[in-house]
């Protein structure tokens, strides 16, 4: 089965490169809106955990592959099986020509059979961007 690369653009409600940036590339600003718990480990690692832990919990890793500040942040989850080298998650921060307000733009990649569900799942996570922070 292969890889279907899915774009998302999120209008933001700011002219400010550096609010969305400690939004994206921060352990303190992921954590208010893309997971329950970040830290950042040593290398550029990035550590997210999803539930609490007296429940089951999903604990990832990712690793910043490409970093502009103010501009984008490219990361690669850390899977023991994967092979594809091409997969990555970017977060990308552009003007718009029409409300010249920021967009944060989203590339991530998804099974063909998974693509709706990422879709949604990003859906979610950028509505708590929007709630935490109001951008």
């Amino acid at each position: 089965m292969g890889k279907q690369k899915i774009d998302i653009e999120y209008p933001l409600a700011t002219k400010s490169p550096a609010i969305i940036w400690e939004q994206i590339s921060s352990a303190h600003g992921l954590e208010r809106w893309f997971a329950d718990h970040v830290s950042e480990e040593e290398d550029g690692v990035f550590k997210f955990i999803w539930g609490e832990p007296w429940t089951e919990q999903d604990i990832r890793q990712a690793h910043v592959v490409e970093a502009q500040k103010f501009d984008h942040i490219r990361l690669k989850w850390d899977y023991e099986d994967e092979d594809d080298d091409e997969s990555y998650w970017e977060m990308r921060i552009e003007k718009s020509d029409l409300t010249h307000n920021l967009n944060l733009m989203i590339t991530d990649f998804a099974e063909d059979d998974d693509a709706d569900g990422l879709k949604i799942l990003w859906e979610s996570c950028l509505d708590r961007l929007h709630r935490a922070s109001g951008l």
